[in-house]
């Protein structure tokens, strides 16, 4: 019983979880992201043995099978971008099985029927497959969306009947992802013939456009004027926040907002390519030019050629693929793995992280050329601590997305309910405002917003006093032991020989060169300058910017 509502809690996750993803992402470039076909794949072997798995889309035009999604072993990771060619009778045969229903199944490496068509030769073992198609209401619109997923079951495994039951139970949550991925890569097989896509990912899009606009006029204001004022223009942009605080929001804004809004937006998760895969992604391959290269890929910067590129944590690329990545942005040219063609592409960079550049450029672990190249119109996001006057609104906003996703009466948030959000620190900033939402709501049954038990009783507490924000105050700045000695001191009079009183702002300088010179001009570490003024290096760095100090001259 135990397990089943393991199960059912791990299902209803997914659920949600793709429903909020945007197919942007690949399989095997998001593993850990909740939405990504990776991640589910990597909990569902806890439930199932399974070694491997297999997505592929039935594309009507071509008639062909395109693989868009795998995972688990090394032989699915060579499938990347497969194409299966079938002739009018394999397809009279696949296509009306993908609207069945029915589970193919076929012990070892001989192939019939239409898993000869459908189970990859790489798969050597014990396979089955299930169709994914759309609700049954959908399933013979022409436009229907329809694939299979082929699983490989490990050497001397065998499925029980509940692992069949569980496996159709994830089918819906199948093709939903590979709905997504099919809508991103072909939107114009959803075209209405204006240029418009009549789909439910187009609907989401201009649900996050709303998004967006939460807050405009109070929190991000600031941030939303800097939108304003680069958008028309090409140059690159990039966005500094902490996780969750939505760095994708404001670059799709940006995009929104130019005049390549009507061409493609991609967004690529550089922290989760694997390294060996990097150019491939990147900059796509020629035919044969590796083990697995069996088709002729485009990359990233190809796809979105005269549209942009959201190159989401660039902090996590590699010294090796920076380089490549600065000669592309310099020369605006780049050249397929195995090729020899040099390929034109316009694309305007929007770039994204959660880590401190400036200081990886000190430390050597970031490029400084590619630094420069990259932050020539900085955009700093603020916490969601930072901005609570948006709380209320937020609340609004995702209490009523989730009421609608979930199928449920929308129930505004109560003042007590504000009341609790308010008081909350939100380390996750936004995505866990919209996560603690998503719970109240199904918690509350569609009759009230449950958001204690949302939050959690840990969550209640007071919490402590953060020192994460970008502008640091005086206090953060000055020591506490100070504060409290100047408390009990006598107040000095502007008529002894002391001399003016300084400016604050001088004051502060002061002590940072203090910090900085005790610290030969290190500020993080565990004999920095933040260390020594009990700072976040972040806070550090933002407030000597403000001030114009420079901490390289104090460098020994």
């Amino acid at each position: 019983m135990q397990e089943l509502e393991q199960l059912d809690a791990l299902v209803r996750g997914w659920e949600m979880a793709v429903a909020d993803w945007d197919g942007a992402d690949q399989i095997s470039h998001g593993a850990g992201a909740p939405g990504s076909l990776g991640g589910q794949f990597a909990l569902m072997q806890a439930f199932v043995p399974i070694e491997s798995v297999v997505i592929q889309y039935l594309h009507s035009e071509s008639k062909s099978l395109k693989v868009v999604g795998y995972g688990g072993s090394a032989s699915a990771v060579a499938l990347e971008e497969t194409t299966v060619e079938c002739s009018d009778a394999k397809w009279l045969g696949v296509e009306p099985w993908c609207r069945s229903g029915e589970i193919l199944h076929q012990a070892g490496a001989k192939r019939s029927g239409k898993l000869s068509i459908l189970a990859p030769k790489e798969f050597t073992n014990e396979v089955f497959a299930i169709p994914l198609r759309p609700k049954l209401s959908e399933s013979s619109g022409p436009n229907a969306v329809l694939g299979a997923a082929v699983f490989e079951i490990p050497p001397s495994r065998v499925l029980r009947e509940d692992h069949y039951r569980l496996l159709e139970r994830w089918s819906p949550i199948l093709w939903l992802w590979m709905e997504r991925s099919v809508r991103v890569r072909w939107p114009e097989r959803f075209s209405d013939g204006t240029g418009n896509t009549s789909s439910t990912l187009a609907n989401e899009s201009k649900d996050e456009a709303r998004e967006a606009i939460v807050g405009s006029e109070t929190g991000l204001r600031a941030v939303m004027e800097r939108v304003r004022i680069v958008a028309p223009s090409d140059m690159p942009v990039l966005i500094l926040g902490e996780t969750g605080t939505g760095k994708e929001v404001v670059a799709r804004a940006i995009h929104g907002r130019s005049p390549r809004s009507s061409k493609p937006f991609i967004r690529v998760n550089c922290g989760a390519i694997p390294t060996e895969l990097i150019d491939s992604q990147l900059f796509g391959h020629e035919r044969g030019s590796f083990t697995g290269a069996s088709d002729q890929r485009k990359g990233w910067f190809e796809r979105a050629d005269g549209g942009t590129l959201f190159l989401d944590e660039i902090g996590e690329l590699p010294l090796a693929a920076q380089v490549r990545l600065l000669r592309v942005l310099q020369d605006h040219q780049i050249e397929r793995v195995g090729g020899q063609e040099h390929i034109h592409v316009d694309v305007r960079i929007v770039a994204a992280t959660h880590r401190d550049l400036s200081a990886m450029v000190h430390n050597r672990s970031f490029r400084e050329d590619l630094w420069y190249r990259i932050n020539m119109f900085p955009i700093l996001l603020p916490g969601l601590r930072e901005r609570v006057e948006d709380i209320p609104s937020l609340a609004r906003h995702f209490a009523k997305r989730a009421a609608n996703r979930f199928g449920l009466p929308y129930v505004e948030p109560t003042l007590a309910d504000i009341k609790l959000l308010m008081d909350y620190r939100w380390p996750g900033n936004i995505r866990e405002l919209q996560a603690i939402m998503d719970r109240a709501v199904i918690l509350g049954g569609g009759t009230r917003l449950d958001v204690a038990m949302s939050l959690g009783n840990t969550f209640l507490q007071p919490p402590p006093p953060s020192s994460n924000s970008d502008e640091p105050t005086f206090y953060e700045v000055i020591p506490e032991s100070t504060n409290r000695n100047s408390a009990s001191a006598p107040v000095p009079s502007a008529l002894e020989d002391e001399g003016p009183v300084d400016s604050l702002d001088s004051a502060i300088v002061r002590h940072i060169e203090r910090a900085l010179a005790a610290a030969s001009g290190q500020v993080e570490g565990r004999r920095g300058a933040a260390q020594l003024l009990g700072i976040n290096p972040h806070t550090l760095r933002a407030k000597m910017r403000k001030l114009g100090i420079d901490w390289d001259r104090f460098r020994r």
